[in-house]
């Protein structure tokens, strides 16, 4: 016991004295950084996020790389928005009135975003917002506002192309009911599936803190026919989202799930939960790209990997994202403009303007205040306690490549990538489309007493009871719903009285279409015609090829062979009278 307490005392005394000694190194540190001090820059994050805990690590490791690289430190003042707009703007005015900082970082969402640059902009202090749905006009409104962070409404052309690839044509829409992610998201994904021959057919505002209401919002998707969702939202909400989903039976066969960079570029941070990843299980992804074999990149890995797992024990997966990458960046932006001057703030924000440097997330060059969009992403496909790089999607009408180096193959179609793991293990691409539940059938009225049967023709089956509709405009219709990329069920129903009364039970909503019906000027007040597939008026039927092998005998086709012979007999008997009469005075 003694020798236990005597092990205990020395371990202790031998930790007071490294602490003390630590304590004594940090403090001449920071010392020695003080006599250097070229300002301070502030930093709004969201510490409960995990895109804010990636923000802080990565801000904190560049002030310290400007040091050891120029020997002059910055002083970083960090606050904590906990993703509230009011207390990110309190948060700015605090750092502008209290701090005296030179430069504002953050913060990640544009609502947070907005305020502070209201705040920035009265004090004429630059604020590098790392949102990335800034609308065009924002700069403009707020002149000291920089967009550090590229735009990333690029990123809807391809999902637009990954819709287009399978041939699908209808979508349906989930987002995060805020306004940047409804502004940033539905104008330009609308835009870019209109160019492919798409469209969204339904709308899903989800509130971020939905929990209870998914299952709601979930059931009623699933009485549609649409089966391809794209998600837009943040990774909270998405994970209770598709968490949700696979309770419903909605992560299988038939399914398509699509999400955006704002969930993709953090699943990373939840492969090693299981619950999480299994309930992604097929899901495709449109990620932001950034190299990854540089030495810069390496070197930045392995240290943030350190210093988040020291700092975040509770994270189970410490690997640096997109948005760890842009933080540094821009907080490497404001530590080089610093470095040149330390005078009046529109000096220091001419200076950031003037930034031009290969960043670890590309090329950090500012046009009209804003960095250039991204495009080139990343195509992901979830699969396993992971996910797999299926290949690139690059903006300039290049395409899908599986690389993107100088000797990369590009196509429109995703057929060139790997093998698509959809949900629920299909190997065939799903339709898009299933035979909806609760939709009623089309009623799609037909002329009973048609004056042309070969066209349309309607008889009763008195042993089924039910009418028994055929013919040439019959065929058509249903040769047309057949190609089409969705299921339409439909039923005829006969109609007794005149054509134009036909065409008119559209207008009055008794029928959806109608069938066999001509289109003339009257008739076109009450519902709209398709081109027509026949032509009326008289017409000549002619063969297509002759018959006949030689054209120097086609002028005996016109008679009869009696008739050519009787012909030829009248003209032969006509001959013989007139020489009877004649004969006498030819000599």
């Amino acid at each position: 016991m003694e020798k236990f307490l005597l092990f205990f005392c020395i371990a202790a005394l031998a930790a007071l004295l490294s602490f003390s000694k630590k304590a004594t190194v940090h403090a001449d540190m920071n010392s020695t950084r003080k006599n250097h001090v070229k300002g301070t820059v502030g930093a709004i994050v969201d510490y409960s996020s995990r895109i804010g805990k990636e923000e802080k690590v990565a801000m904190e490791m560049a002030i310290d790389d400007f040091y050891n690289y120029t020997n002059q430190s910055l002083i970083l003042q960090l606050k904590n928005s906990q993703g509230d707009p009011i207390k990110a703007a309190l948060a700015a005015k605090d750092l502008i009135d209290n701090q005296q900082v030179q430069a504002i970082l953050g913060p990640q969402t544009w609502e947070e975003a907005s305020l502070v640059a209201e705040v920035g902009n009265q004090s004429h202090v630059p604020v590098l917002s790392l949102a990335d749905s800034t609308p065009s006009w924002a700069t403009k409104r707020w002149p000291f506002l920089i967009q550090a962070s590229p735009s990333q409404h690029v990123q809807m052309k391809a999902v637009a192309a990954i819709v287009q690839s399978w041939r699908w044509r209808r979508v349906i829409l989930i987002y995060e009911d805020i306004d940047s992610a409804a502004n940033g998201v539905i104008p330009h994904l609308s835009d870019a599936l209109r160019e492919v021959g798409a469209e969204i057919t339904h709308f899903v505002a989800l509130p971020p803190s939905a929990s209870s209401s998914l299952s709601e919002e979930l059931e009623k998707l699933k009485m549609q026919q649409c089966r391809v969702f794209v998600v837009h939202s943040s990774l909270p909400l998405a994970r209770r989202l598709f968490e949700t989903a696979k309770k419903m039976k909605m992560i299988e066969k038939d399914y398509v799930w699509i999400t955006t960079d704002w969930t993709t570029s953090l699943v990373h941070s939840i492969v090693n939960e299981a619950t999480a990843i299994s309930s992604m299980q097929g899901v495709l992804g449109v990620k932001s790209y950034f190299p990854e074999n540089g030495s810069q990149f390496q070197d930045f890995h392995t240290r943030f990997r350190i210093k988040f797992s020291t700092e975040h024990p509770e994270e189970e997966n410490h690997e640096p994202g997109i948005f760890a990458l842009q933080a540094y960046d821009a907080t490497r932006a404001v530590a080089l403009a610093m470095e040149e001057t330390n005078k009046s703030s529109q000096e220091l924000f001419d200076k950031i303007l003037l930034t031009d440097f290969n960043g670890l997330s590309g090329k950090i060059q500012f046009t009209e205040q804003k960095l250039a969009p991204g495009n080139v992403f990343l195509i992901v496909n979830v699969i396993g306690k992971s996910y797999r790089e299926l290949g690139f999607w690059s903006d300039g009408e290049l395409g899908f490549s599986e690389s993107i180096d100088g000797g990369a193959i590009y196509n429109a179609s995703m057929e060139i990538m790997s093998q698509v793991f959809w949900p629920g293990g299909p190997r065939s691409t799903p339709r898009g489309w299933t035979v909806s539940t609760i939709s009623n059938s089309l009623r799609v009225g037909v002329p009973n007493d048609s004056l042309t049967s070969r066209f349309v023709k309607v008889e009763y089956d008195h042993f089924t009871n039910n009418y028994s509709v055929t013919g040439f405009s019959i065929d058509v219709f249903k040769e047309t719903v057949r190609l089409l990329p969705y299921s339409l069920p439909f039923d005829f129903v006969p109609f007794n009285g005149p054509y134009d009364e036909l065409v008119k039970q559209i207008h009055l909503k008794n029928f959806d279409a109608v069938v066999g019906a001509a289109m003339i000027a009257k008739r076109c007040k009450y519902a709209e015609f398709a081109h027509p597939h026949t032509e009326s008026g008289l017409v000549m039927v002619v063969p297509v090829q002759s018959q006949s092998s030689n054209k120097a005998w086609l002028f005996t086709k016109p008679f009869t062979k009696a008739m050519w012979i009787l012909t030829a007999i009248i003209n032969f008997y006509n001959g013989f009278v007139i020489w009877m009469i004649e004969r006498n005075h030819c000599f």
